[in-house]
């Protein structure tokens, strides 16, 4: 993978920058961070070189000056709303935040739930937090938010929320997901700080788009089609040109409901300190780009991804043509089309040989390797083994793992697990060709090159196994699939 990103500049840049924000407002700031602290893989995607919890190691530099709230919607809890990308419920992310929080040395503030109305499942989940001694407090509903400004910014509206006790000069405040209500919470505790004589400030931490590239640079193109269900699109922040003559990108809904936040900071502080959306942010990830044309050729593959997975969504739910059409717009815009990753066409070309679904990646020299599939592997687990054959270097025909690790495996998942599939998914590959390095060298040096394939793009002319799809992930590998399954089930796992 090519390298388009300082991630230590960042970490630096963006902790001291943040120091800034906090002295700006005489030592207390409530900084919203949205988008994900942890596992941001669409950032590293899209800015080779940026780690996937970059934001959280820039956090840890801040360690003794800065705690955690988070906040999560009472009627999220009680819907049981998960996580799509990891499966989990949003209360149980919540925990897994603060373990990870915690062991970065960062002060957990406690957790604050929104729209709280008693919910029974918010009260059960309340009762839990307390067993384990975390702080708990309720914010409550607002007639008329976000316009009714008078009752929001008084002892009726934010004043009846509970104050939330914080120590640290900055108080990162963050959800599981979107909808939970950051910026209430920070709002409401600008109120409350005020009404205590507590001089406070707020900012807004929002990775994408990235305020000071050019609006339709593939990198914010890219969080577009990230964002194409949710009907977000990167505009020029009128505001900002207009106080500084400076040409900005910001996204709609920031800059829709800018007005309502300055008049609520004008109320709550007697002036707003940021005369646009721009000047709330505090990123600094366009300042750390160190190669452009690297990045903007992963802005350009990431639209393509997700023209990709938005298309299996629609052969799998019958949901997202919108989603697809704006998709197809923005690929456009970047001068990109279904074939412009080379994978793609020789996996379909390989289909078209051999008669049977099969796949193909571009490696990091920029050879592609294709697999097929076959009576002992799948089209998932050949590409990958082909690959790693390639990349380190043992000829394609000779044999890694033997027919003697792979055959009891099938014959296991057919005959005692009752699996209709005999071939081996992904993660079993890699276990037979684990087992064979016990005796075999060159399976132990094709192990051993796992690493190389990170950042890679696969592409198939079936939609892959979820197993399969999931052991890619680990491995870094960028998968995109042709939207249709090997089988035509009415139902498929």
């Amino acid at each position: 993978m090519q390298i388009g990103f300082d991630n230590d500049k960042y970490i630096e840049m963006q902790a001291s920058h943040i120091r800034e924000r906090i002295a700006q407002f005489g030592g207390k700031l409530y900084l919203e961070f949205g988008g994900k602290l942890l596992d941001d893989y669409h950032a590293s995607r899209v800015l080779p070189g940026f780690a996937p919890d970059s934001k959280a190691r820039m956090l840890r530099q801040l360690a003794d000056d800065a705690e955690v709230v988070f906040a999560i919607n009472a009627n999220d809890i009680e819907q049981g709303k998960r996580r799509s990308d990891i499966g989990i419920s949003y209360g149980e992310d919540v925990l897994r935040l603060m373990d990870v929080f915690r062991g970065m040395g960062l002060a957990i503030g406690g957790v604050v739930i929104t729209r709280y109305a008693g919910q029974p499942k918010a009260v059960a989940y309340e009762n839990r937090l307390e067993q384990m001694g975390i702080s708990v407090y309720h914010h409550y509903s607002i007639a008329g938010y976000p316009a009714n400004l008078d009752l929001i910014v008084s002892d009726e509206g934010f004043g009846k929320n509970d104050y939330v006790k914080t120590d640290k000069p900055l108080v990162v405040v963050t959800a599981p997901g979107p909808g939970s209500g950051k910026l209430a919470v920070c709002l409401s505790q600008l109120y409350n700080e005020n009404k205590r004589g507590v001089k406070a400030g707020y900012a807004k931490f929002e990775t994408f788009p990235v305020w000071n590239l050019p609006l339709k640079h593939p990198v914010n193109v890219a969080y577009e089609a990230a964002t194409a269900d949710l009907d977000d699109n990167n505009i020029i922040d009128p505001y900002h040109l207009e106080a500084h003559g400076e040409v900005t990108v910001n996204y709609n809904r920031d800059v829709e409901t800018f007005p309502v936040l300055k008049a609520m900071m004008e109320k709550i502080m007697g002036e707003s300190p940021y005369q646009s959306p721009t000047d709330m942010g505090v990123n600094m990830v366009g300042n750390c780009i160190s190669d452009d044309e690297v990045c903007q050729e992963a802005g350009k593959n990431e639209v393509i991804r997700r023209y990709f997975q938005t298309a299996e969504k629609i052969e799998r739910t019958g949901q997202g043509e919108s989603e697809l059409a704006k998709i197809a717009l923005l690929m456009n815009e970047v001068g990109v089309d279904e074939n412009y990753n080379p994978a793609h066409a020789a996996a379909l070309l390989k289909e078209e040989v051999t008669g049977k679904p099969a796949g193909a990646m571009v490696l990091p020299d920029g050879t592609v390797v294709t697999g097929k599939t076959s009576e002992l592997l799948g089209a998932a687990s050949s590409l990958l083994l082909n690959a790693l054959k390639r990349v380190a270097g043992v000829d394609k025909e000779v044999y890694v793992v033997s027919d003697e690790a792979l055959a009891p495996i099938g014959h296991l998942k057919t005959a005692h697990l009752k699996s209709r599939n005999p071939r081996l998914h992904s993660d079993e590959t890699l276990i037979a060709l684990s087992i064979s390095s016990a005796s075999n060298p060159l399976a132990e040096k094709v192990i051993a090159a796992t690493s190389e394939l990170k950042g890679c793009d696969a592409y198939f002319s079936v939609i892959i196994s979820k197993t399969d799809e999931a052991i890619y992930k680990k491995l870094g590998i960028n998968v995109c699939c042709e939207p249709k399954f090997e089988r035509g089930s009415f139902y498929h796992k």
